[in-house]
């Protein structure tokens, strides 16, 4: 079974990078459970493998982190549910794509709880809400803004890092970065989207629909 810990207050990202690093060895050695570890971090940028520096906006804005995950530059902060996923990939297929694609349709399943209908797009891992209230792009596509991000790493087939959902953070501390490197569409959050949702309330979504979407939990 798959351990849940929510961890109170703040929590530094040094201490959580080490944190998952030394979980997910024991759970490769087998002595210790998967696990998904709800978070809140203190403002913060972190860099991806991909990230490009000219992406970092404002680096003196919050301390800047190389997170050694996959995709570009995120931000993390008070308000904003990261929720780390310790999971061993030879008991769920060794497919990291597939791995991927149900981490997004977690998401989306979580999100569909409060009423939203989050979207999958080629080309921009993590989970979108179409925006028709707001002006169209110049190919008169549906705006479209960011509400959770994902971004993993592997260690011998397990999991670390995970996925960030947007609850009710100051969406203005984006602006110091480009967000996962895409400049044409913007972010929001459940709260932003006129949703009086909770941090708990976001937790109940995501262990519900876990289950369902990855299995034992």
């Amino acid at each position: 079974m798959v351990e849940w810990r929510t961890e109170p207050g703040l929590t530094g990202y040094v201490e959580a990078v080490a944190a998952m690093e030394a979980r997910a060895e024991a759970i490769r050695a087998r002595t210790a459970s998967e696990l998904i570890w709800l978070v809140e971090h203190p403002p913060l940028y972190t860099a991806g493998t991909s990230a490009k520096r000219a992406d970092l906006v404002d680096p003196d804005r919050f301390p800047v982190f190389e997170a050694k995950r996959g995709g570009q530059y995120t931000y993390h902060g008070p308000g904003q549910r990261v929720a780390y996923v310790m999971l061993d990939l030879t008991r769920r297929g060794r497919d990291v794509r597939r791995f991927v694609e149900d981490l997004e349709t977690w998401v989306i399943a979580a999100l569909g709880e409060f009423g939203l209908t989050g979207h999958i797009r080629p080309g921009r891992v993590g989970v979108w809400i179409e925006r028709p209230e707001k002006p169209r792009g110049p190919d008169g596509a549906v705006a479209e803004d960011k509400i959770a991000a994902i971004g993993i790493r592997l260690r011998k087939w397990v999991s670390f890092h995970g996925l960030s959902i947007n609850v009710e953070p100051e969406l203005e501390h984006f602006s110091g970065i480009v967000p996962c490197g895409i400049r044409e569409h913007g972010v929001t959050s459940l709260v932003d989207l006129g949703l009086p949702v909770t941090m708990e309330d976001v937790d109940v979504a995501l262990k519900r629909s876990f289950a369902d979407i990855m299995g034992d939990g």
